[in-house]
Protein backbone atom coordinates (compact mmCIF):
# COMPACT_ATOMS: atom_id res chain seq x y z
CA UNK A 1 0.00 0.00 0.00
CA UNK A 2 2.80 2.32 0.79
CA UNK A 3 4.09 2.27 -2.88
CA UNK A 4 0.27 2.79 -3.83
CA UNK A 5 -0.15 6.31 -1.55
CA UNK A 6 3.46 6.82 -2.84
CA UNK A 7 2.54 6.59 -6.76
CA UNK A 8 -0.93 8.95 -6.23
CA UNK A 9 1.38 11.64 -4.08
CA UNK A 10 3.14 11.61 -6.92
CA UNK A 11 0.55 11.92 -9.48
CA UNK A 12 -1.19 14.84 -7.28
CA UNK A 13 2.07 16.89 -7.32
CA UNK A 14 2.18 16.29 -10.64
CA UNK A 15 -1.17 17.74 -11.34
CA UNK A 16 -0.65 20.42 -9.40
CA UNK A 17 2.38 21.47 -11.33
CA UNK A 18 0.10 21.99 -14.55
CA UNK A 19 2.17 22.83 -17.45
CA UNK A 20 5.49 23.28 -15.48
CA UNK A 21 7.56 25.62 -13.77
CA UNK A 22 8.83 27.18 -16.94
CA UNK A 23 5.22 28.17 -18.10
CA UNK A 24 4.43 28.79 -14.42
CA UNK A 25 7.27 31.21 -14.37
CA UNK A 26 6.03 32.64 -17.05
CA UNK A 27 2.88 33.36 -16.19
CA UNK A 28 4.20 35.40 -13.55
CA UNK A 29 6.21 37.04 -15.53
CA UNK A 30 3.00 38.72 -17.14
CA UNK A 31 1.60 39.79 -13.84
CA UNK A 32 -1.07 36.81 -13.96
CA UNK A 33 -1.84 34.30 -11.16
CA UNK A 34 -1.67 30.53 -11.71
CA UNK A 35 -4.77 28.59 -11.64
CA UNK A 36 -4.52 27.09 -8.33
CA UNK A 37 -3.16 30.60 -7.08
CA UNK A 38 -6.17 32.34 -7.83
CA UNK A 39 -8.61 29.71 -6.07
CA UNK A 40 -6.14 30.00 -3.25
CA UNK A 41 -7.00 33.70 -2.79
CA UNK A 42 -10.50 33.29 -3.72
CA UNK A 43 -11.92 30.62 -1.54
CA UNK A 44 -11.80 30.47 2.44
CA UNK A 45 -8.04 28.84 3.95
CA UNK A 46 -8.36 24.88 3.59
CA UNK A 47 -12.13 24.76 2.25
CA UNK A 48 -11.31 24.21 -1.57
CA UNK A 49 -12.11 20.50 -2.26
CA UNK A 50 -10.96 19.49 -5.94
CA UNK A 51 -13.00 17.31 -8.55
CA UNK A 52 -11.71 15.71 -11.82
CA UNK A 53 -7.40 16.53 -10.52
CA UNK A 54 -6.78 13.23 -12.53
CA UNK A 55 -8.50 14.15 -15.47
CA UNK A 56 -6.56 13.70 -19.10
CA UNK A 57 -7.62 14.59 -22.38
CA UNK A 58 -8.92 11.73 -25.40
CA UNK A 59 -7.30 13.15 -27.87
CA UNK A 60 -5.34 11.25 -30.12
CA UNK A 61 -4.79 13.51 -33.32
CA UNK A 62 -1.91 15.76 -34.03
CA UNK A 63 0.35 14.61 -31.89
CA UNK A 64 -1.61 14.82 -28.98
CA UNK A 65 -1.48 11.41 -27.57
CA UNK A 66 1.87 12.42 -26.39
CA UNK A 67 1.37 15.42 -24.81
CA UNK A 68 -1.08 14.94 -21.40
CA UNK A 69 -1.22 16.77 -18.42
CA UNK A 70 -3.40 16.02 -15.66
CA UNK A 71 -5.97 18.06 -15.26
CA UNK A 72 -6.09 19.17 -18.93
CA UNK A 73 -6.16 22.52 -18.12
CA UNK A 74 -8.98 23.19 -15.80
CA UNK A 75 -9.19 23.39 -12.19
CA UNK A 76 -12.60 22.41 -10.48
CA UNK A 77 -14.12 21.85 -7.54
CA UNK A 78 -16.20 23.43 -4.66
CA UNK A 79 -15.36 25.41 -1.23
CA UNK A 80 -16.44 28.24 0.89
CA UNK A 81 -16.41 32.10 0.31
CA UNK A 82 -16.88 33.35 3.67
CA UNK A 83 -18.13 30.29 4.67
CA UNK A 84 -21.02 30.20 1.96
CA UNK A 85 -20.72 27.07 -0.74
CA UNK A 86 -19.33 28.10 -3.95
CA UNK A 87 -18.70 25.99 -7.36
CA UNK A 88 -15.43 27.21 -9.28
CA UNK A 89 -13.78 26.34 -12.22
CA UNK A 90 -10.18 28.05 -12.84
CA UNK A 91 -8.18 27.83 -16.31
CA UNK A 92 -5.35 27.03 -16.59
CA UNK A 93 -2.93 29.12 -19.02
CA UNK A 94 -0.01 26.54 -18.42
CA UNK A 95 -1.68 23.65 -20.26
CA UNK A 96 -2.44 24.03 -23.96
CA UNK A 97 -2.94 28.11 -23.16
CA UNK A 98 -5.77 26.86 -20.98
CA UNK A 99 -7.73 25.76 -24.18
CA UNK A 100 -10.89 23.73 -23.92
CA UNK A 101 -11.29 20.48 -24.76
CA UNK A 102 -13.14 17.82 -24.48
CA UNK A 103 -13.18 16.44 -20.93
CA UNK A 104 -11.76 20.26 -19.77
CA UNK A 105 -15.17 21.19 -20.63
CA UNK A 106 -16.48 18.01 -19.19
CA UNK A 107 -15.27 18.98 -15.59
CA UNK A 108 -17.02 22.51 -16.07
CA UNK A 109 -20.34 21.01 -17.23
CA UNK A 110 -20.02 18.57 -13.93
CA UNK A 111 -19.36 21.77 -11.08
CA UNK A 112 -22.30 23.52 -12.92
CA UNK A 113 -24.84 20.57 -12.51
CA UNK A 114 -23.63 20.10 -8.63
CA UNK A 115 -23.90 23.94 -8.73
CA UNK A 116 -27.45 23.60 -9.55
CA UNK A 117 -28.07 20.32 -7.64
CA UNK A 118 -27.47 21.98 -4.58
CA UNK A 119 -28.29 25.63 -5.22
CA UNK A 120 -24.42 27.63 -4.78
CA UNK A 121 -23.02 30.11 -7.28
CA UNK A 122 -20.89 29.38 -9.60
CA UNK A 123 -17.74 31.28 -10.23
CA UNK A 124 -15.65 30.95 -13.49
CA UNK A 125 -12.09 32.21 -13.47
CA UNK A 126 -11.35 32.57 -16.95
CA UNK A 127 -8.08 32.29 -18.76
CA UNK A 128 -8.56 30.49 -22.48
CA UNK A 129 -6.86 30.70 -25.96
CA UNK A 130 -10.03 29.35 -26.93
CA UNK A 131 -11.19 26.40 -28.00
CA UNK A 132 -8.68 23.40 -28.51
CA UNK A 133 -7.89 23.04 -32.85
CA UNK A 134 -6.47 19.73 -32.64
CA UNK A 135 -10.09 18.41 -31.23
CA UNK A 136 -12.18 19.77 -33.97
CA UNK A 137 -16.07 19.63 -33.38
CA UNK A 138 -15.64 18.06 -29.67
CA UNK A 139 -14.04 20.81 -28.22
CA UNK A 140 -17.19 23.18 -29.88
CA UNK A 141 -19.53 20.61 -28.52
CA UNK A 142 -17.66 21.33 -25.04
CA UNK A 143 -18.64 25.02 -25.31
CA UNK A 144 -22.30 24.76 -26.45
CA UNK A 145 -22.95 22.29 -23.14
CA UNK A 146 -21.36 25.08 -21.04
CA UNK A 147 -23.93 27.62 -22.76
CA UNK A 148 -26.69 25.60 -22.22
CA UNK A 149 -26.10 25.13 -18.61
CA UNK A 150 -25.32 28.67 -17.94
CA UNK A 151 -28.88 29.52 -19.80
CA UNK A 152 -30.42 26.74 -17.69
CA UNK A 153 -29.19 28.41 -14.61
CA UNK A 154 -29.54 32.03 -15.37
CA UNK A 155 -31.87 33.23 -12.86
CA UNK A 156 -31.67 30.24 -10.37
CA UNK A 157 -28.06 30.31 -9.07
CA UNK A 158 -25.79 33.40 -9.60
CA UNK A 159 -22.92 32.89 -11.65
CA UNK A 160 -20.28 35.11 -11.88
CA UNK A 161 -17.26 35.51 -14.60
CA UNK A 162 -13.68 36.84 -13.68
CA UNK A 163 -11.50 36.74 -17.26
CA UNK A 164 -7.81 36.95 -16.03
CA UNK A 165 -6.21 36.43 -18.93
CA UNK A 166 -7.55 35.79 -22.94
CA UNK A 167 -10.92 35.06 -23.52
CA UNK A 168 -11.71 35.00 -27.28
CA UNK A 169 -14.18 33.11 -29.75
CA UNK A 170 -16.98 30.75 -28.74
CA UNK A 171 -15.66 31.18 -25.39
CA UNK A 172 -17.21 35.04 -24.60
CA UNK A 173 -20.59 33.56 -24.61
CA UNK A 174 -20.43 32.01 -21.24
CA UNK A 175 -19.27 34.60 -19.54
CA UNK A 176 -21.61 37.05 -21.79
CA UNK A 177 -24.71 35.07 -20.44
CA UNK A 178 -23.39 34.94 -16.77
CA UNK A 179 -24.84 37.82 -14.40
CA UNK A 180 -21.37 39.93 -13.62
CA UNK A 181 -18.14 39.78 -15.54
CA UNK A 182 -15.08 40.90 -14.02
CA UNK A 183 -11.88 41.80 -16.55
CA UNK A 184 -8.38 42.43 -14.99
CA UNK A 185 -6.99 46.13 -16.60
CA UNK A 186 -3.78 45.48 -19.11
CA UNK A 187 -3.97 41.89 -19.35
CA UNK A 188 -7.07 40.16 -19.46
CA UNK A 189 -9.41 40.78 -22.86
CA UNK A 190 -12.42 39.30 -24.55
CA UNK A 191 -13.61 39.45 -28.23
CA UNK A 192 -15.15 37.34 -31.15
CA UNK A 193 -12.51 37.70 -33.71
CA UNK A 194 -9.22 39.02 -32.43
CA UNK A 195 -7.02 41.55 -34.32
CA UNK A 196 -5.45 39.41 -37.01
CA UNK A 197 -8.68 38.48 -38.32
CA UNK A 198 -9.94 42.10 -37.90
CA UNK A 199 -7.12 43.86 -39.78
CA UNK A 200 -8.16 40.81 -42.79
CA UNK A 201 -11.38 41.75 -42.94
CA UNK A 202 -11.70 45.35 -42.20
CA UNK A 203 -8.47 46.33 -42.80
CA UNK A 204 -8.42 48.13 -38.93
CA UNK A 205 -5.29 48.03 -37.46
CA UNK A 206 -5.99 47.41 -33.42
CA UNK A 207 -4.33 45.79 -30.26
CA UNK A 208 -6.01 43.41 -28.26
CA UNK A 209 -6.60 46.04 -25.62
CA UNK A 210 -7.94 48.25 -27.66
CA UNK A 211 -10.16 45.79 -29.48
CA UNK A 212 -11.41 43.93 -25.96
CA UNK A 213 -9.47 44.95 -23.00
CA UNK A 214 -11.12 45.95 -19.64
CA UNK A 215 -11.33 49.22 -20.28
CA UNK A 216 -13.04 49.24 -23.47
CA UNK A 217 -15.65 46.83 -22.47
CA UNK A 218 -16.03 48.82 -19.41
CA UNK A 219 -16.58 51.95 -21.21
CA UNK A 220 -17.46 51.51 -24.46
CA UNK A 221 -19.37 48.19 -24.46
CA UNK A 222 -20.38 47.76 -20.87
CA UNK A 223 -19.73 44.17 -21.79
CA UNK A 224 -17.58 44.00 -18.10
CA UNK A 225 -19.16 45.49 -15.05
CA UNK A 226 -16.29 45.86 -13.39
CA UNK A 227 -12.18 46.73 -14.60
CA UNK A 228 -9.80 45.66 -11.78
CA UNK A 229 -6.43 47.02 -11.26
CA UNK A 230 -5.33 43.51 -10.65
CA UNK A 231 -6.28 39.94 -10.02
CA UNK A 232 -6.34 40.54 -6.06
CA UNK A 233 -8.82 43.32 -6.83
CA UNK A 234 -10.56 41.39 -8.91
CA UNK A 235 -11.18 38.33 -6.77
CA UNK A 236 -12.23 40.76 -3.75
CA UNK A 237 -14.88 42.36 -5.86
CA UNK A 238 -15.93 38.81 -6.66
CA UNK A 239 -15.84 38.16 -2.81
CA UNK A 240 -17.84 41.55 -2.05
CA UNK A 241 -20.19 40.96 -4.76
CA UNK A 242 -20.95 37.72 -3.78
CA UNK A 243 -22.13 39.07 0.00
CA UNK A 244 -25.10 41.08 -1.52
CA UNK A 245 -27.10 37.82 -3.29
CA UNK A 246 -28.04 34.86 -1.99
CA UNK A 247 -27.05 31.49 -2.79
CA UNK A 248 -30.18 30.55 -4.99
CA UNK A 249 -33.08 32.16 -6.62
CA UNK A 250 -35.53 30.29 -3.06
CA UNK A 251 -33.37 31.94 -0.72
CA UNK A 252 -32.77 36.37 0.58
CA UNK A 253 -29.35 37.60 0.42
CA UNK A 254 -27.47 37.63 4.31
CA UNK A 255 -28.49 40.37 6.43
CA UNK A 256 -25.73 41.91 8.74
CA UNK A 257 -26.98 42.73 11.94
CA UNK A 258 -27.84 46.42 12.55
CA UNK A 259 -28.18 48.24 15.68
CA UNK A 260 -30.15 51.25 15.45
CA UNK A 261 -27.62 54.22 17.10
CA UNK A 262 -30.21 57.11 17.14
CA UNK A 263 -32.11 58.74 14.94
CA UNK A 264 -32.28 57.81 11.09
CA UNK A 265 -32.60 61.32 10.27
CA UNK A 266 -29.94 62.74 8.13
CA UNK A 267 -30.18 66.34 8.31
CA UNK A 268 -26.91 66.67 5.22
CA UNK A 269 -29.79 65.53 2.48
CA UNK A 270 -31.75 68.23 2.63
CA UNK A 271 -28.64 70.72 1.35
CA UNK A 272 -27.79 68.12 -1.76
CA UNK A 273 -30.57 69.58 -4.25
CA UNK A 274 -29.31 72.80 -5.21
CA UNK A 275 -32.05 76.52 -5.69
CA UNK A 276 -31.88 76.47 -9.48
CA UNK A 277 -33.47 73.33 -10.92
CA UNK A 278 -31.35 72.87 -14.17
CA UNK A 279 -27.94 72.90 -11.71
CA UNK A 280 -26.76 69.30 -11.64
CA UNK A 281 -25.49 67.41 -8.10
CA UNK A 282 -24.05 64.23 -7.94
CA UNK A 283 -26.60 61.37 -6.94
CA UNK A 284 -23.87 59.52 -5.33
CA UNK A 285 -24.35 61.98 -2.58
CA UNK A 286 -28.29 61.25 -2.02
CA UNK A 287 -27.18 57.14 -1.84
CA UNK A 288 -24.44 57.82 0.68
CA UNK A 289 -26.70 59.79 2.52
CA UNK A 290 -29.62 56.84 3.02
CA UNK A 291 -27.97 53.47 2.67
CA UNK A 292 -25.88 51.96 5.24
CA UNK A 293 -21.92 53.60 5.73
CA UNK A 294 -19.60 52.75 2.62
CA UNK A 295 -22.25 49.76 2.05
CA UNK A 296 -22.46 50.83 -1.81
CA UNK A 297 -20.98 48.37 -4.37
CA UNK A 298 -21.69 50.63 -7.34
CA UNK A 299 -22.23 48.28 -10.74
CA UNK A 300 -21.12 49.40 -14.34
CA UNK A 301 -19.45 51.98 -13.14
CA UNK A 302 -17.56 53.22 -16.05
CA UNK A 303 -20.00 52.67 -18.82
CA UNK A 304 -23.63 55.18 -19.26
CA UNK A 305 -22.55 57.08 -16.07
CA UNK A 306 -26.38 58.71 -16.38
CA UNK A 307 -27.29 56.35 -14.37
CA UNK A 308 -25.94 54.81 -11.62
CA UNK A 309 -26.61 51.17 -10.07
CA UNK A 310 -25.45 48.89 -7.66
CA UNK A 311 -25.65 46.90 -4.40
CA UNK A 312 -26.10 48.09 -0.85
CA UNK A 313 -27.62 47.89 2.49
CA UNK A 314 -30.24 49.43 4.56
CA UNK A 315 -30.62 48.46 8.06
CA UNK A 316 -28.36 45.93 7.56
CA UNK A 317 -30.52 44.34 4.83
CA UNK A 318 -29.41 44.00 0.50
CA UNK A 319 -30.72 46.18 -1.71
CA UNK A 320 -30.65 47.04 -5.36
CA UNK A 321 -30.35 50.63 -6.73
CA UNK A 322 -31.24 52.33 -9.70
CA UNK A 323 -30.94 56.34 -9.87
CA UNK A 324 -30.96 58.78 -12.47
CA UNK A 325 -27.69 60.69 -12.39
CA UNK A 326 -28.17 64.09 -13.05
CA UNK A 327 -24.55 65.31 -12.73
CA UNK A 328 -23.91 62.98 -16.34
CA UNK A 329 -26.15 64.32 -19.70
CA UNK A 330 -28.96 65.97 -16.91
CA UNK A 331 -29.68 62.43 -15.89
CA UNK A 332 -31.39 61.70 -19.13
CA UNK A 333 -32.23 57.68 -19.97
CA UNK A 334 -30.54 56.54 -23.31
CA UNK A 335 -29.59 53.66 -25.02
CA UNK A 336 -27.06 52.42 -22.44
CA UNK A 337 -28.41 54.14 -19.77
CA UNK A 338 -31.76 51.84 -19.85
CA UNK A 339 -29.98 48.37 -21.11
CA UNK A 340 -27.60 49.30 -18.31
CA UNK A 341 -30.43 49.62 -15.82
CA UNK A 342 -32.95 47.00 -17.24
CA UNK A 343 -30.21 44.27 -16.67
CA UNK A 344 -29.38 45.03 -13.03
CA UNK A 345 -33.15 45.00 -12.48
CA UNK A 346 -33.62 41.60 -13.48
CA UNK A 347 -30.95 40.31 -11.83
CA UNK A 348 -31.91 42.23 -8.47
CA UNK A 349 -35.51 40.04 -9.42
CA UNK A 350 -34.19 36.92 -9.78
CA UNK A 351 -32.52 37.00 -6.47
CA UNK A 352 -35.32 38.24 -4.11
CA UNK A 353 -32.98 41.59 -3.89
CA UNK A 354 -35.65 44.69 -3.16
CA UNK A 355 -35.38 47.88 -5.55
CA UNK A 356 -34.97 51.32 -4.52
CA UNK A 357 -35.16 53.89 -7.04
CA UNK A 358 -34.14 57.46 -6.78
CA UNK A 359 -35.74 59.68 -9.67
CA UNK A 360 -34.09 63.03 -11.29
CA UNK A 361 -34.64 62.59 -15.27
CA UNK A 362 -35.64 65.19 -17.15
CA UNK A 363 -37.19 61.92 -20.60
CA UNK A 364 -35.18 60.12 -23.04
CA UNK A 365 -32.26 61.52 -25.01
CA UNK A 366 -33.53 63.46 -28.49
CA UNK A 367 -31.46 62.65 -31.95
CA UNK A 368 -31.30 60.71 -34.88
CA UNK A 369 -28.72 59.02 -33.53
CA UNK A 370 -30.94 57.50 -30.02
CA UNK A 371 -33.73 56.91 -32.49
CA UNK A 372 -32.12 55.28 -35.38
CA UNK A 373 -30.09 52.73 -32.79
CA UNK A 374 -33.57 51.95 -31.10
CA UNK A 375 -34.17 54.17 -28.05
CA UNK A 376 -37.74 52.93 -28.40
CA UNK A 377 -37.08 49.67 -28.06
CA UNK A 378 -34.13 50.06 -25.91
CA UNK A 379 -36.46 52.12 -23.39
CA UNK A 380 -39.14 49.59 -23.14
CA UNK A 381 -36.48 47.56 -21.95
CA UNK A 382 -36.33 49.29 -18.63
CA UNK A 383 -39.76 49.60 -18.83
CA UNK A 384 -40.22 45.86 -19.16
CA UNK A 385 -37.94 44.82 -16.54
CA UNK A 386 -39.65 46.93 -14.19
CA UNK A 387 -42.94 46.25 -14.55
CA UNK A 388 -42.45 42.71 -14.40
CA UNK A 389 -40.34 42.27 -11.10
CA UNK A 390 -42.35 41.18 -7.77
CA UNK A 391 -39.91 41.82 -5.75
CA UNK A 392 -40.40 44.90 -2.86
CA UNK A 393 -39.84 48.19 -4.99
CA UNK A 394 -39.22 51.62 -3.83
CA UNK A 395 -39.40 55.17 -5.58
CA UNK A 396 -37.80 58.55 -4.43
CA UNK A 397 -38.44 61.58 -6.83
CA UNK A 398 -36.26 64.02 -5.42
CA UNK A 399 -36.25 66.55 -8.65
CA UNK A 400 -37.70 65.57 -12.36
CA UNK A 401 -40.16 63.18 -13.22
CA UNK A 402 -40.86 64.30 -16.59
CA UNK A 403 -42.52 62.75 -19.12
CA UNK A 404 -42.48 58.80 -20.56
CA UNK A 405 -39.38 59.06 -18.46
CA UNK A 406 -41.41 59.35 -15.31
CA UNK A 407 -43.88 56.31 -15.85
CA UNK A 408 -40.56 54.23 -16.42
CA UNK A 409 -38.80 55.14 -13.57
CA UNK A 410 -40.62 52.84 -11.43
CA UNK A 411 -43.78 54.60 -11.02
CA UNK A 412 -47.01 54.07 -9.34
CA UNK A 413 -48.37 52.80 -12.31
CA UNK A 414 -45.95 50.27 -13.22
CA UNK A 415 -46.57 48.19 -9.76
CA UNK A 416 -44.47 50.07 -7.46
CA UNK A 417 -44.76 49.73 -3.68
CA UNK A 418 -44.48 52.78 -2.55
CA UNK A 419 -43.37 56.31 -4.15
CA UNK A 420 -41.99 59.08 -2.27
CA UNK A 421 -41.00 62.60 -3.46
CA UNK A 422 -39.31 65.42 -1.90
CA UNK A 423 -40.46 68.78 -1.77
CA UNK A 424 -37.93 69.95 -4.43
CA UNK A 425 -40.38 67.02 -6.97
CA UNK A 426 -41.38 67.98 -10.61
CA UNK A 427 -43.63 66.11 -12.03
CA UNK A 428 -44.98 66.70 -15.04
CA UNK A 429 -45.17 65.94 -18.91
CA UNK A 430 -42.16 68.47 -19.69
CA UNK A 431 -40.66 70.75 -18.39
CA UNK A 432 -42.44 74.48 -17.72
CA UNK A 433 -40.30 76.61 -20.68
CA UNK A 434 -41.05 73.78 -23.24
CA UNK A 435 -44.71 73.33 -22.01
CA UNK A 436 -46.07 77.01 -22.34
CA UNK A 437 -44.16 77.39 -25.83
CA UNK A 438 -47.08 74.85 -26.48
CA UNK A 439 -49.98 75.28 -24.42
CA UNK A 440 -49.81 79.38 -24.73
CA UNK A 441 -48.09 79.55 -28.43
CA UNK A 442 -51.25 81.42 -29.77
CA UNK A 443 -51.50 83.51 -26.44
CA UNK A 444 -47.23 84.50 -26.10
CA UNK A 445 -47.84 85.06 -30.49
CA UNK A 446 -50.29 87.52 -30.07
CA UNK A 447 -48.70 89.34 -27.14
CA UNK A 448 -46.43 92.49 -27.75
CA UNK A 449 -44.17 91.61 -25.16
CA UNK A 450 -43.67 87.86 -26.24
CA UNK A 451 -40.66 87.07 -23.55
CA UNK A 452 -42.61 88.93 -20.98
CA UNK A 453 -45.73 86.54 -21.75
CA UNK A 454 -44.06 83.65 -22.15
CA UNK A 455 -41.99 84.01 -19.15
CA UNK A 456 -45.31 84.98 -17.21
CA UNK A 457 -46.78 81.66 -18.90
CA UNK A 458 -43.96 79.47 -17.89
CA UNK A 459 -44.21 80.60 -14.60
CA UNK A 460 -47.88 79.75 -14.64
CA UNK A 461 -46.95 76.28 -15.28
CA UNK A 462 -44.50 75.89 -13.18
CA UNK A 463 -46.61 77.24 -10.22
CA UNK A 464 -49.45 74.67 -11.46
CA UNK A 465 -47.24 71.05 -12.37
CA UNK A 466 -43.48 71.84 -11.37
CA UNK A 467 -44.31 70.18 -7.85
CA UNK A 468 -45.18 67.05 -5.95
CA UNK A 469 -48.80 67.91 -5.09
CA UNK A 470 -51.07 67.42 -7.86
CA UNK A 471 -49.50 63.70 -7.93
CA UNK A 472 -50.04 63.39 -4.43
CA UNK A 473 -53.37 64.81 -4.86
CA UNK A 474 -54.12 61.59 -6.93
CA UNK A 475 -52.09 59.05 -4.66
CA UNK A 476 -49.90 58.59 -7.89
CA UNK A 477 -47.21 59.77 -4.88
CA UNK A 478 -48.09 57.83 -1.16
CA UNK A 479 -46.09 60.61 0.89
CA UNK A 480 -44.38 64.04 0.04
CA UNK A 481 -41.34 64.01 2.21
CA UNK A 482 -38.46 66.19 3.72
CA UNK A 483 -34.89 64.52 2.30
CA UNK A 484 -33.96 64.32 5.73
CA UNK A 485 -36.36 61.65 6.67
CA UNK A 486 -35.80 59.65 3.53
CA UNK A 487 -33.74 56.89 5.40
CA UNK A 488 -36.00 56.63 7.91
CA UNK A 489 -39.09 55.93 6.11
CA UNK A 490 -37.58 53.80 3.62
CA UNK A 491 -36.28 51.34 6.19
CA UNK A 492 -39.81 51.14 7.91
CA UNK A 493 -41.37 50.77 4.44
CA UNK A 494 -38.80 48.01 3.02
CA UNK A 495 -39.40 46.64 6.57
CA UNK A 496 -43.48 46.26 5.93
CA UNK A 497 -42.64 44.83 2.65
CA UNK A 498 -41.04 41.82 3.18
CA UNK A 499 -43.11 39.48 3.09
CA UNK A 500 -44.93 40.81 0.01
CA UNK A 501 -45.83 37.67 -1.90
CA UNK A 502 -46.80 38.67 -5.94
CA UNK A 503 -47.35 36.73 -8.78
CA UNK A 504 -46.73 36.99 -12.43
CA UNK A 505 -49.66 35.98 -14.82
CA UNK A 506 -48.87 31.68 -15.56
CA UNK A 507 -46.68 31.94 -18.95
CA UNK A 508 -43.94 30.62 -20.30
CA UNK A 509 -41.92 33.03 -20.35
CA UNK A 510 -42.80 36.78 -21.25
CA UNK A 511 -41.41 38.50 -24.46
CA UNK A 512 -38.96 41.23 -23.55
CA UNK A 513 -38.13 43.76 -26.58
CA UNK A 514 -34.72 42.79 -27.34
Amino acid sequence: MESKIKGLEQKIAEAKLGGGEKRIDAQHKKGKLTARERIHFLLDDASFEEIGMLVTHRSNDFGLEKEKYLGDGVVTGYGTINGRLVYVFSQDFTVFGGSLSETHAEKICKIMDLAMKNGAPVIGLNDSGGARIQEGVVSLGGYADIFYRNVRASGVIPQLSAIMGPCAGGAVYSPAITDFILMVENTSYMFVTGPNVVKTVTHEEVTSEELGGAMTHATKSGVTHFACANEIEAINHVKQLLSYVPQNCEEDAPALPYENSGSELRKELNSIIPQNANQPYDIREVIAGVTDTDSFLEVHKHFADNIVVGFARLAGRSIGIVANQPAVLAGVLDINASTKAARFVRFCDCFNIPLLVFEDVPGFLPGTDQEWNAIITNGAKLLYAFSEATVPRITVITRKAYGGAYDVMNSKHIGADMNYAWPSAEIAVMGAKGAAEIIFKNEIAAAGDKDGKWKEKEAEYQNMFANPYRAAERGFVDEVIKPEQTREKLIKAFKMLENKAEKLPKKKHGNIPL
